[in-house]
């Protein structure tokens, strides 16, 4: 393990050790403090934030993307603080944490025994989202996460949401797919989230007006099992409650081949995504590189 590895490691433990027991404005406090310093430090992050930022507000100022950036680093700095406490609130509070709107599509759907699957950008805090739907709607759920470095990190973000309620299966190994599938079949819920695949096997979508890749799983789950496909996005207000909105369920083309109706609806569900971002920018936690151009220097700005 490398020196930035144990560091890293201890520095999410400590998060998860102490500032769970902190008072909750002490929390907000401390995230907003953090978020501030980071920002003026402009950082390859968050000078990131602010590249990916100017194509969700075309037209936007160095000024307005400067208010967007710092807005975005106080959003992801309380979705860190407000993950570092969550296996410390109680159930009440987690129910009263989350308000999505047309929650009914994912209801009527698990009540209709195919199987669900949601589908999320990096946006508001999705480990919420998933205490909630455990702890409000009693409703287990499948999700898959990537393999960090140090392996100890893993186990650490493995542990946490595990004990949210959820089973988290590893992104590597090749099996994650075969066991979502089996879950769909069983009537059961999968969530993903799902607007960043830098991989060969991303399928290619327009995004903001830019090309990126976006995961197949989501599409390529819902055609193997006939398991609905619901987008979903998060954003913050002014208040405790993060807020949400469950989108209307992406159909499977009725023709074309598997690869075709993949890319028509992994397009579906970047354009979902692209509505409620553009919505709520500040709530899009994306801080890496996203569009192909950046990834090709010959292609556009690094």
């Amino acid at each position: 393990m490398s020196a930035a590895e144990r560091l890293s490691d201890a520095l999410y433990g400590a998060g998860w050790s102490t500032v769970k027991k902190l008072p909750e404005p002490v929390a907000v406090r401390l995230g907003r403090s953090i978020a501030d310093l980071a920002w003026k430090q402009r950082g390859k992050g968050v000078q990131r934030l602010e590249s990916n930022y100017a194509r969700v507000v075309p037209g936007a100022g160095p000024e307005r993307l400067r208010e967007l950036s710092r807005a975005g680093m106080r959003s992801y700095l309380r979705y860190w603080m407000e993950s570092f406490r969550l296996p410390a609130w109680s159930r009440e509070r987690v129910r009263a944490g989350f308000d999505p709107k047309d929650i009914h599509f994912l209801t009527d759907g698990l009540a209709a025994g195919n199987g669900v699957i949601l589908a999320l950008p990096h946006m508001a805090n999705y480990d919420l989202a998933g205490a909630w739907v455990t702890t409000k709607l009693e409703t287990p759920f499948t999700t898959v996460a990537e393999r960090l470095k140090p392996e100890t990190l893993y186990d650490r973000f493995v542990a946490y949401r595990e004990g949210l309620g959820m089973e988290v299966l590893p992104h590597s190994g090749g099996s994650a797919f075969g066991t979502l599938a089996r879950r769909l079949r069983d009537g059961g819920l999968v969530c993903l989230v799902a607007d960043r695949d830098l991989s060969a096997s991303g399928v290619e979508v327009d995004f903001f007006g830019e090309t990126t890749r976006m995961p197949a799983g989501p599409a390529l789950l819902a055609q193997q099992t006939g398991a609905l496909l619901l987008p979903v996005t998060l954003w913050y207000d002014d208040s405790p409650i993060m807020q949400g909105q469950v989108h209307s369920p992406i159909e499977v083309p009725g023709s074309g081949t598997r690869a075709e109706k993949t890319s028509v609806m992994t397009q579906a569900l970047a354009d979902a995504f692209a509505g409620g971002i553009a919505d709520h920018p500040e709530d899009w936690h994306m801080l890496q590189r996203l569009w192909l151009a950046d990834l090709d220097p010959a292609k556009g700005p690094s």
